[in-house]
């Protein structure tokens, strides 16, 4: 597709184009008018001339009868003399109207009248003036009269057929520009419509490019199409992609370094820690062992946010995922076996109901997202407190609700809970804060594959907050879900107090 090298100029262009289809409709139509007021110019030219022609013969002839019965009766020269100057009007009225547009009959009887008259004023100058002449001449221009009156008949017809011919020509110039009038706004919506879409697509490109900024998605190349202003703001745009992508790759790998240098003295600390703790180096006191404890305890929560922030750059970069079924219901309670302790810990119970469902999706970062989710439950779950996990498939999604009893999450909060680095409210018991990063991983993964992550009330509107993880079922999994019961499976990994 041609564009201009201005989107200004594309514009331009395109109104002009469809303004060309109504531009020609009104010409023809003024073109039409200006046909039609000529015609109707000449038609009422023609049928004033043919009406007072024949009104003007009609006179004549009349005249001529009366001069000639006169000059019968008085047998005066003079009166011969007036009658030769007024037949060579009667001939030139003649002449006049054979120039009409007459019918072949009018036109014949117009000849008719000519010889008529000719032979008759032959008759009135040579003749012998007997009783049977005057009765022809009598006769003859009674007979012309008659034949008078039927041009004005025929005059008379032939301005109703102007007017007729008017009336049609109005009618299909009106059928004419109703045609032309519908075909000029149909193409004129159809080049609207054309040059709207032309016009609309690269700024879509645009408004793609600039979310596709917005949400950190800098692989993908971006490519604008359109007039060279916009195609330069596309290069320009693909420019700052590039540039961006470049710093993360950088920052990316600026941390696995920092990270990688932090961890080998982090794990002497940590192992010296435990060489006290174990008394390799002499008994310690009660109040050393409690420093021990809490070198420890820190190293371990160092150790802790260096992974978190690791994997959630590894979850920035959004690299490629290996997609296979998951048995859901099992990598749960896999999870559950795995944070056993740390239930038991708090003397947490954890009660589940289970389907037997299948996804689409990464095991490892799907494990990841469980695994989240289960630890902040049980980070913020009371001491003897009881955390319900639930999974079932609805329109071809398995979901996943982890239910607490713990403080909640206000509604301020819940904009705010997946934000990378916010930790909200501290968790109970003085447990030590958390990195902020669990929750912001746990959404990108489910993101990643193509799922979701939500934060709700609990079902039964007690205290608490659950949350909702929905993930692809994969091909035929749902018709097996909905082959199978529910299984009601109340796991209890944590003894109650």
């Amino acid at each position: 597709m041609y564009y201009p090298r201005s989107f200004l100029k594309f514009i331009l262009l395109g109104f002009l184009l469809v303004s060309l289809p109504l531009v020609y409709a009104l010409a023809e139509l003024l073109l039409s008018l200006d046909r039609l007021a000529t015609q109707s110019r000449a038609e009422v030219l023609q049928a004033s001339q043919a009406a007072r022609s024949s009104r003007l013969l009609f006179e004549q002839v009349t005249t001529l009868e009366r001069i000639a019965r006169q000059e019968i009766i008085l047998e005066d020269p003079a009166l011969i003399e007036d009658y030769g100057r007024l037949r060579q009007e009667f001939a030139r009225t003649t002449e006049q109207l054979a120039l009409l547009p007459l019918e072949p009959a009018q036109r014949e009887n117009l000849d008719r009248m000519r010889e008529r008259e000719g032979a008759l004023f032959a008759l009135l100058r040579d003749g012998q003036r007997t009783p049977d002449l005057a009765r022809r001449l009598t006769g003859g221009y009674a007979t012309l009269v008659e034949e008078t009156q039927g041009m004005l008949s025929a005059t008379t017809q032939l301005t109703q057929g102007a007017i007729e011919r008017l009336q049609e020509t109005a009618s299909e110039g009106r059928e004419k520009w109703l045609w032309l009038a519908l075909a000029s706004v149909a193409i004129a919506l159809v080049l609207a419509l054309t040059f709207a879409l032309l016009i609309a697509r690269p700024i879509r490109q645009l408004d793609h490019a600039v979310r596709q900024l917005g949400t950190a998605d800098f692989k993908h190349a971006i490519e604008v199409g359109g007039p060279q202003d916009l195609r330069y703001l596309g290069q320009r745009l693909e420019w700052l992609r590039a540039r961006l992508h470049e710093l993360e790759q950088q920052q990316t790998r600026f941390l696995r370094h920092v990270s990688h240098e932090l961890k080998t003295p982090l794990t002497a600390v940590r192992e010296g820690a435990e060489l006290l703790r174990d008394n390799v180096g002499g008994r310690l006191t009660a109040e050393q062992q409690e420093i021990v404890r809490i070198v420890r305890e820190n190293t371990l929560s160092l150790q802790k946010l260096i992974e978190d922030l690791l994997t959630y750059h590894q979850s920035r970069a959004l690299e490629s995922a290996t997609i296979a079924p998951v048995a859901l219901a099992e990598l749960v309670r896999r999870v559950l076996r795995e944070q056993k302790l740390a239930a038991s810990a708090r003397a947490i119970d954890v009660e589940t109901t289970l389907a037997p469902i299948v996804v689409a999706g990464d095991l490892e970062r799907i494990r990841t997202i469980v695994d989240n989710l289960l630890s902040n439950a049980i980070k913020y779950s009371p001491r003897s407190g009881v955390i319900e996990i639930v999974l079932t498939a609805q329109e071809g999604f398995a979901v996943l609700d982890v239910s607490d009893h713990g403080p909640g999450i206000t509604a301020a909060e819940r904009t705010r809970v997946f934000d990378s680095f916010y930790a909200g409210k501290p968790p109970p018991d003085g447990k030590v804060k958390g990195s902020g990063l669990g929750l912001a991983i746990a959404r990108e993964y489910a993101l990643a594959q193509s799922g979701r992550l939500e934060v709700l009330d609990r079902v039964d509107g007690a205290q608490g907050v659950r949350f909702r993880l929905l993930l692809p079922l994969s091909l035929g999994a749902a018709r097996a879900a909905d082959g199978h019961a529910v299984a009601r499976d109340p796991v209890t990994v944590g003894d109650r107090s």
